[in-house]
């Protein structure tokens, strides 16, 4: 404690103000370069005013179903905070709710969370957590990187990975119980969107895979949640962000991502980084519009890591956090208060934020060492001689014997002493609906998407011409079999190499099931049966088009049978396609190995197939068993040449005629049963089948799942640090 004090009188002292400018020692919490030619005088700056506490005062209603939350105003005059500052920004038009929400207030007793090998020197990532939010107000979660934000907000969530174990206690409304579906919402700090649809079609599609009841119904909560965000003017824009499409500006599309959770119209509200890429007017805009949300009676809680003057102004409360410390809790003029009475008082200048931020990241210590040893041609840079870690102790300490943290104990008792109402489940939609709505608005992206799907369909038929036109004029008699072979393999190989062009699609959507299961809007066989419907129609497209190409410029038998069946078997390979791909992009999230790994895959797959040398005569390990087993080219090369050569026969001089059958068995291994092709067919069959079992099963159990701690918290433990 001798260190701290010692430590804390040095930062009083470099920081108090002086009468005279020359002789007065910069604060030490500014470091800045003295240029050539400059006054040889340090910049003066005045401290912070001391501030005083906020009461407040929570009334819990028995036989209710809200909380009145009775508090001076929470949001100060900005010109308090900054003598230089503007006043706070008017609402902009369209920003208002008109749709109260009943509260709902949640407390954290002693909350810890430790995670394994997430920190060198500790599990514990939050270590004995205190604090409360309230309806109708604004609760920051403040640090710096790796301090346990998202970690402490996941926690309240209910949404900490399956790895976190978390301790303490956790109350809603007085009681400890989960939130249920729908009571609340979640916004990731990187959410999905889907670029080709409007903003208000893509709400609407997230409405009607979240909520039970009508369309019009729908319809209104999508308004009511475009008007809350203040996106009226942007409502009839797609998204954009890929493509040829221009995205929506960041502040939008992170409006867009809150907006999609307020359908549901929850009680309350967790966002991890709300401001997260947004420039100083977007994250403003943003805050002023989420202060309006939380007028209407919504719980919010969210993380930052930096902001202005003016959004700080806004906050109602603030979690600060330093290496999963808390080092405050309470009101955000109190928060000043309290970094002054530990000896770090803020520069009137200087954004309350920037000051705290300054005062316990550790990443400055470099910035310092660095400070002490550089020097430039006129002289070096100002001393900053606070010890971080010092500082975070000192405030830790005077933290824990502060009145604030009493204060909070105190207000924790007071919202766990009675019960206040359950939160009830607004009800989800039947997977029925979520099928539905999955494969209608997958086909209204394909339709829009040239890009991805239209370009994918002109390139396909443009390979089938340049092979039937490579292989054109071959005939019909005994010394074109082996050619014909070479051509149906060139055209099953290739056609399934060109399915690579597929992987971005497919790889956005596995995205958009992660973020909406997340949040329990899809589930693993809605999405897989979803995606399977709508890609039928574009798959069947590609697939009678360049079979018509091919199967015409090769001179293939003129049967409408025979042509229907290599239709359906270059389709099967399509689906078989797909399904691979979407195994790859479950395994991998990076576009250049899901590449790789499908390419190598398929070369593997075409050595195996039977054409370069005959099933029989590949080498048993590995080759034969099991690779040219489950390479779907073997089956679909198969069926093909079944169905062209079986029933033929092909004259050897003028009295001698062979099979086709016979013809072919020397260039390719087929069978004599006429039946055969079938089942090459429904071995195609099974492998769409299976390809989509394999997916059902990764994005189940090793895609990214958080598991909710929710179903059972461990309660009552005493926790030592």
């Amino acid at each position: 404690m001798e260190e701290i004090q010692s430590q804390s009188d040095n930062y009083r002292s470099s920081s108090s103000s002086a009468s005279s400018p020359v002789s007065r020692v910069p604060s030490s919490n500014f470091f800045y370069l003295r240029k050539p030619g400059s006054l040889r005088q340090p910049i003066s700056f005045e401290d912070s005013p001391d501030w005083e506490e906020t009461d407040i005062d929570v009334r819990i209603e028995e036989g209710g179903d809200s909380i009145n939350a009775a508090t001076t105003p929470a949001s100060p005059s900005l010109s308090k905070l900054n003598s230089c500052s503007l006043p706070s920004p008017p609402l902009p038009e369209g920003a208002g709710v008109g749709r109260k929400i009943s509260g709902a207030y949640i407390a954290w007793k002693d909350l810890t969370v430790t995670i394994k090998g997430k920190r060198k020197y500790s599990d514990k990532v939050v270590k004995s957590s205190n604090g409360y939010a309230l309806p109708g107000t604004m609760t920051v979660i403040m640090g710096p990187a790796k301090s346990g934000k998202s970690t402490l907000l996941r926690a309240l969530a209910g949404r900490l990975h399956r790895s976190a174990k978390m301790y303490g206690e956790l109350f809603v409304n007085g009681t400890k119980s989960r939130m249920p579906y729908g009571s609340y919402g979640f916004v990731e700090k990187e959410t999905t969107l889907i670029g080709s649809l409007t903003v208000r079609e893509f709400l609407f599609y997230s409405a009607l895979l979240q909520l039970p009841g009508f369309f019009f119904q729908k319809k209104n909560v999508v308004e009511d949640a475009i008007h809350a965000m203040s996106l009226s003017d942007y409502a009839n824009k797609l998204i954009g962000g890929h493509c040829y499409m221009k995205g929506l500006p960041n502040g939008e599309r992170r409006r867009v991502s809150i907006a999609r959770e307020l359908v549901m119209r929850p009680q309350i509200l967790f966002i991890d980084e709300p401001l997260y890429h947004l420039d100083s007017v977007s994250a403003l805009l943003m805050m002023v519009t989420l202060k309006k949300l939380a007028s209407t009676g919504c719980t919010l809680v969210f993380t930052i890591n930096q902001s202005s003057t003016e959004v700080f102004g806004l906050f109602d409360r603030i979690c600060l956090l330093s290496n999963g410390n808390t080092l405050f809790f309470g009101e955000t003029l109190a928060c000043l208060q309290h970094f002054a009475n530990a000896g770090f008082p803020c520069p009137i200048m200087q954004s309350p934020s920037d000051h705290f931020l300054r005062a316990i990241n550790t990443d400055f210590d470099r910035i310092i060492a660095m400070c002490k040893n550089w020097q430039d041609d006129q002289g070096e840079f100002s001393s900053v001689n606070m010890d971080t870690a010092v500082a975070i102790r000192t405030l830790e300490a005077t933290y824990k014997s502060s009145a604030d943290a009493a204060a909070v104990e105190t207000m924790i008792l007071r919202l766990t002493d009675k019960e206040g109402p359950s939160l009830k489940s607004k009800g989800k939609a039947s997977n029925l609906t979520r099928i539905a709505v999955l494969t209608w608005r997958s086909l209204l992206v394909m339709s829009r998407e040239w890009k991805y799907y239209w370009l994918r369909l002109i390139l396909y038929m443009l390979l089938a011409v340049c092979i039937g036109t490579v292989f054109s004029g071959l005939g019909h008699s005994l010394s074109s079999v082996v050619t014909r072979v070479a051509a149906v393999f060139v055209f099953v190989s290739f056609t399934s190499l060109l399915s690579v062009a597929g992987v971005p699609a497919l790889m956005r959507e596995v995205k958009i099931y992660n973020s909406e299961e997340s949040n329990y809007h899809s589930g693993a066989f809605v999405f897989l049966l979803g995606q399977l419907l709508s890609s039928i129609p574009f798959l069947f497209l590609i697939s009678i088009s360049s079979s018509l190409v091919f199967y015409f410029l090769i001179g293939l038998r003129d049967e409408f049978k025979l042509l229907m069946y290599f239709v359906l078997n270059f389709f099967m390979c399509l689906l078989v396609n797909e399904g691979l791909i979407l195994v790859m992009a479950s395994l991998w999230r990076n576009i250049f190995w899901i590449v790789l790994t499908l390419v190598s895959a398929h070369v593997l797959m075409m050595l195996s197939a039977g054409y370069f040398r005959i099933r029989n005569a590949l080498p048993g390990p590995v080759w034969t068993y099991p690779l040219s087993y489950i390479a779907f080219h073997t089956y679909s090369i198969q069926g093909l040449l079944e169905n062209e050569y079986l029933g033929s026969s092909f004259a050897v001089g003028e009295v001698r005629n062979i099979t086709g059958y016979q013809a072919l068995h020397s260039a390719y291994e087929i069978s004599s049963n006429t039946h055969s092709k079938w089942k090459n067919l429904l071995v195609l069959f099974l492998m769409v089948v299976a390809y989509r079992i394999i997916v059902f099963i990764l994005l189940r159990f090793r895609v990214g799942k958080f598991m909710s701690l929710r179903k059972g918290f461990r309660c009552n433990r005493d926790i030592k640090d």
